[in-house]
């Protein structure tokens, strides 16, 4: 892609969505989550941090040839 990410911004890329997710699951393991909040809280991180490594690691997979 000539105006994209480079491989090495999809690789920090995956590794910033595991550290994030990694760290809400340490909060969430510390603290817990009452009532509503597990949808703010787990779901939207879910989803976002699934999103962001995905899309890297599906662009990594493909072999962009951009470093």
């Amino acid at each position: 892609m000539k105006y994209g990410p480079s491989r090495t911004e999809h690789k920090w890329r995956i590794v910033a969505g595991i550290a994030v997710f990694a760290f809400m699951l340490f909060a969430v393991w510390m603290r817990g989550v009452s009532g509503i909040a597990w949808i703010e809280v787990v779901a939207l991180t879910t989803i976002f941090c699934g999103i962001t490594i995905g899309w890297s690691g599906w662009h990594l997979f493909k072999g962009s040839k951009d470093e």
